[in-house]
């Protein structure tokens, strides 16, 4: 999509993609990461989830990266914290104790910039992108996370009842961008209540990637 699209969905608060609790998928199977405490883990395209809160408050810390600075300035005034702002190039940092949030193009950001990570949770991110720009993103994010585990949250649905975003991407696809580099494990899969959007009938899952 456009970066346009995106930010016009925020200004005008069109952010039916935002859950309101913590993703179900990331609170059962946030174990098969393997993590230590205090480990550092990224969100591509993060929005102003609850789920960096709730990883948070499980010990871990948080980089992250959204186009959208309304969506960052929204997530810390619901953390609760002011962060520090320093601008890179294209990007502009947003840091508070345990997460460093990056605002601008995720392709603007370096694996220096980023810094280390430990794992990768991607709920919105390869969902939120059309097909033409998924292959130029997965290898993107290998090269970004120096081929970081990931628990990665999916959908699928046949496209022609509903255009997304989010998009339709399914376990087949997943593998052919990901599977020379990564040891791919299905984790779940799980109807979406209601559907998604309330019209679709579709399928979540969670997909464990471990760099071969």
């Amino acid at each position: 999509m456009e970066a346009d699209f995106w930010h016009t969905r925020w200004e005008n608060m069109q952010i039916g993609f935002h859950e309101g609790a913590v993703n179900r998928m990331l609170s059962a199977h946030i174990g098969a990461l393997g993590l230590d405490p205090g480990a550092r883990i990224f969100l591509p395209l993060c929005g102003k989830t609850r789920d960096i809160a709730w990883l948070l408050a499980q010990g871990y810390r948080v980089a992250g990266a959204e186009l959208s600075d309304i969506a960052v300035g929204q997530l810390f005034e619901e953390l609760g914290v002011t962060p520090d702002i320093t601008e890179h190039g294209p990007l502009r940092a947003y840091a508070a104790p345990g997460v460093t949030i990056f605002a601008g193009d995720i392709f603007a950001l370096t694996p220096d910039l980023l810094g280390p990570v430990d794992a990768v949770y991607d709920r919105a991110a390869l969902v939120a992108l059309p097909n033409d720009m998924r292959a130029r993103y997965t290898a993107h994010m290998r090269v970004l996370t120096g081929a970081a585990p990931q628990l990665l949250v999916t959908f699928e649905y046949d496209p022609a009842i509903m255009a997304g975003p989010p998009f339709s991407v399914t376990a087949a696809e997943v593998r052919t961008h990901y599977a020379p580099h990564y040891q791919i494990t299905q984790l779940a899969d799980l109807d979406v209540p209601g559907g998604l959007k309330g019209v679709c009938p579709a399928r979540e899952l969670a997909l464990h990637l471990a760099p071969r």
